[in-house]
């Protein structure tokens, strides 16, 4: 068996980019751009107002009163300088006009229709926003290898950014093992279980950024798993649940080596999970998970969704580390890590877990009730109190309530 890291950084060596696409600017959401993207100009492309006040120069300022002689809305600018000891009316925005180099807020003058009277001190160049203050021309705004939130679409759009290129998702296609399974939408007879497993993974595919292409089932031969797995190398990665194991029906690992690929390694010192092959086919990575629901969707939290994003160009690709307080005894019996679903809180400053309850791996309700995977290690035991290293798997607990109030 290989330890969890010796398995990702297996795995990641064979994963390399996927080519890149044009999309609009709005499309480069969550994606990664492959190149630097250099500001065609200053912004603020010219000094503005950083209020609605009144434009003047500092320096001519003699006593709090002066003749305003203009109007200055956002969208004009002002060629025309402005003469000594009068101001100008300007709205938040607008260019600062010739011979002016600062801004009083409406709220602190007095107007009489003709004049205004400053009645606290404004400080020469107050509330005046500077060309390029933001980002300066020929600045490299946005780097190769940036994934693209919202504030860097909006940066993208000031910068008159239409189109990009972006690494392209990757398409991950799914097949389920075994004659026991049923599609959602049957009822289960004796002997037969509804295929949830496509499904969850579909889902994580998705979350990671990914487009899922749902296989079916494959019946327990190994020519019918062979004729699945062939359909899957249309894709770019191909995730294999259940058959993976040692049993009389589990042909997975057989199919793979008659179609030609290598198989990497085949179990993993973990729990759950053990049962996880690796291969590479036809030049595109093979993942064999356990049929179990919770074995397949941690396995593929930890070895899939780091591919998944370092194929679509991302350099973060581990879902953070934490270290928590224990809000109850934990032990692992066993001699493999033992991943527990575990509930994380924060509170006075620090992570807080607690398990979930039964840790079976076909219990799927233990991670609906969790957002963390607890690591502990062989034979360890933990007191209340003591800390443990947690996986964080989603980042709901990070979001206050209704009623908590914002930041």
């Amino acid at each position: 068996m290989v330890s969890i890291e010796e398995a990702q950084r297996t795995i990641l060596e064979h994963i390399t980019p996927l080519e890149t696409e044009k999309v609009s600017v709005f499309q480069g959401l969550n994606r990664v751009t492959p190149e630097d993207h250099i500001a065609p100009w200053d912004i603020p492309p010219a000094d503005n107002s950083a209020m609605d006040g009144y434009a003047f120069s500092h320096a001519d300022l003699t006593g709090n009163s002066l003749r305003v002689t203009g109007f200055l809305p956002a969208g004009e600018a002002r060629t025309v300088p402005v003469p000594p000891s009068e101001a100008v009316k300007i709205m938040t925005g607008a260019p600062v006009p010739p011979g002016c180099d600062t801004v009083v807020p409406i709220e602190d003058v007095e107007d009489d229709g003709e004049c205004i009277r400053l009645t606290s001190t404004v400080k020469a160049r107050a509330h005046i926003r500077e060309r390029g203050e933001d980002i300066r021309q020929g600045d490299v705004v946005i780097p190769a290898g940036a994934l693209l939130r919202p504030q860097e679409i909006g940066m993208l759009s000031a910068m008159g950014t239409t189109s990009l290129a972006v690494f392209r998702r990757a398409r991950v296609a799914i097949l389920a093992t075994g004659d026991e399974l049923l599609e959602p939408g049957a009822t289960p007879a004796p002997g037969k279980i509804i295929n949830s497993n496509s499904y969850s993974l579909a889902a994580q595919v998705l979350d990671a950024g990914g487009d899922p292409v749902l296989l079916g089932i494959a019946p327990d031969t190994l020519d019918a798993t062979c004729d699945k797995i062939r359909a899957g190398l249309n894709a770019d990665i191909l995730v294999i649940t259940g058959g993976v194991s040692v049993g009389d029906r589990d042909f997975v690992k057989m199919a793979i080596e008659k179609l030609g690929g290598n198989v990497t390694f085949w179990k993993v010192n973990m729990k759950p999970g053990k049962p996880l092959a690796f291969a590479m086919l036809e030049e595109k990575p093979v993942f064999a998970l356990p049929g179990n629901p919770v074995a397949a969707m941690v396995s593929f939290e930890l070895f899939v969704r780091p591919s998944l994003l370092k194929a679509m160009g991302h350099r973060r690709v581990f879902r953070p580390k934490v270290k928590a307080l224990l809000q109850e005894p934990a032990s692992n019996k066993g001699k493999r890590p033992h991943l527990v679903r575990g509930i994380v809180a924060t509170r006075d400053d620090r992570y807080h877990v607690s398990t979930t309850g039964n840790q079976s791996s076909g219990r799927l309700s233990s991670l609906i009730q969790g957002n963390g995977l607890i690591r502990l290690s062989p034979e360890a035991r933990h007191a209340l109190g003591d800390e443990v290293e947690v996986l964080l798997l989603d980042r709901a607990f990070e979001l206050g309530c209704i009623g908590d109030g914002a930041a």
